[in-house]
């Protein structure tokens, strides 16, 4: 049965809330890998909007199994607050199961994010500063906290004495920082964990034991190719890796599971935080993309950066993630711009033409886009669900994304509903 990867190809924010509801509708089981609360899906789901940033989209299906693996990290006071947003609306989280292994979200981590970003000055990465890179430090320094010690409070208390101890002197002595009352922190932790202890088993087992019984799988992630912490535009990246590969390893399952990669993105390019973007637009035209696009973050609610499509980023995201088919979103926001620009590659200072993406920022700094021009379209598409009713200005330009990206698009988004979709 199929076990489908759903990855951005771009920066994030390329829909994937909106492909991944499709496919958990079809899905048996939905596993989340990787990433935190610095990231969300906005679904669209029967007219109701649902903005999700830990849960699994599979969560508005009473009959999926939805799992969070041990690649993720778990702001506890955020989820618990997700879980009663749902429950408020009359979504049942009784299927949610959390991996022990992953790793918490302490509130030392939203702080020392923050302190560091402020230290950096106009260096600064751009972060959402909300702990992620630094709990994934402590993940990687093997002195994290993970949700088997927050559900077991003689474990807990130990663990955050002792690393609190620390972050604490950190806090203050490198950054002139407050430090934290550790035993309130505990005694505000500890009852988390009772919260969160029925929720909690083995996400590798049960997704092993799924894969073998035949059952549909589909995985999800959070951010994007280019937000990869090996192959994104470092520094300016996260600190997991988004990556189809990253599924395996944040689940707890062999590449063999898997037997589908689908890659989205949008009709143009966006991007949120700091790094250098060669087909920005910075004009009325990047204005109106993002007026029309509703580019603002869902979890930040800052506005994104708006660019023409990039084929060289998405080249890149087909290599380094097998991509067997792409996903192209919002192409009804491109309406009534009487031309299209794609960027086919990269003109660099010597004048040399690159057609890959390069490997580090001070290249990519140096880039100037290349762009191929397409004719515009004036037309409503939110109502076409075949290929063959879009404009011919349309099929054209989804044709011409193939070739260059040298994958095949296997769908279309044309409206935010999971209805206003074209398959193919």
């Amino acid at each position: 049965m199929p076990a489908n990867i759903v990855i951005g190809t771009q920066w994030g924010d390329e829909g994937k809330g909106k492909i991944i509801d499709i496919l958990a509708s079809r899905a048996e089981v939905v596993v989340r890998s990787q990433g935190g609360n610095n990231a969300g899906h906005t679904v669209v789901n029967n007219g109701e909007t649902y903005k999700l940033h830990l849960i699994p989209s599979g969560i508005l299906y009473p009959d999926k199994l939805c799992l969070i693996g041990a690649g993720v990290v778990l702001d506890p006071k955020d989820f618990i607050g997700e879980l009663n947003s749902l429950a408020e609306r009359g979504v049942s989280t009784s299927n949610l199961k959390i991996d022990p292994r992953a790793h918490v979200v302490m509130p030392w981590h939203i702080v020392l994010d923050g302190l560091s970003e402020e230290f950096r000055g106009n260096s600064d990465i751009g972060t959402t500063k909300r702990g992620i890179g630094p709990t994934y430090m402590d993940k990687y320094e093997r002195c994290g906290i993970r949700i088997y010690d927050l559900i077991n409070p003689e474990v807990f208390a130990e663990k955050a004495r002792a690393t609190g101890k620390l972050k604490n002197k950190i806090i203050t002595e490198v950054y002139g920082g407050n430090a934290f009352d550790l035993e309130e922190v505990i005694k505000e932790y500890t009852e988390y964990g009772k919260i969160l202890a029925p929720y909690v088993a083995d996400v590798s087992v049960l997704t092993y034991e799924a894969s073998k019984a035949g059952k549909t799988i589909m995985f999800e992630g959070a951010q994007a190719t280019l937000l990869d912490i090996d192959f994104g535009t470092y520094p300016y990246v996260t600190s997991s890796h988004p990556l189809s590969a990253g599924v395996c390893v944040g689940t707890g399952v062999g590449p063999k599971v898997i037997t589908n990669i689908i890659g989205v993105a949008k009709a143009y390019t966006t991007r949120v935080g700091k790094g250098p973007f060669p087909t920005e637009l910075d004009d009325e035209t990047g204005d109106k993309i993002r007026n029309v696009g509703g580019e603002f973050g869902t979890t930040t609610g800052r506005p994104r950066r708006t660019g023409w499509f990039d084929a060289v980023i998405v080249r890149h995201s087909v290599r380094v993630n097998g991509l067997d088919g792409l996903a192209i979103n919002k192409l009804d926001t491109l309406c009534g711009l009487d031309t299209l620009k794609v960027c086919v590659g990269y003109k660099m200072p010597d004048g040399n033409i690159l057609e890959n993406f390069p490997p580090t920022l001070e290249e990519l700094s140096g880039c100037l886009p290349v762009y191929e021009e397409f004719e515009g379209f004036n037309e409503d598409i939110t109502g076409c669900r075949s290929f063959e009713e879009l404009p011919e200005a349309c099929q054209k330009y989804i044709l011409r994304l193939e070739e260059l990206c040298d994958c095949k698009v296997a769908m279309i988004g044309v409206g935010p509903d999971r209805t206003q979709i074209i398959e193919r």
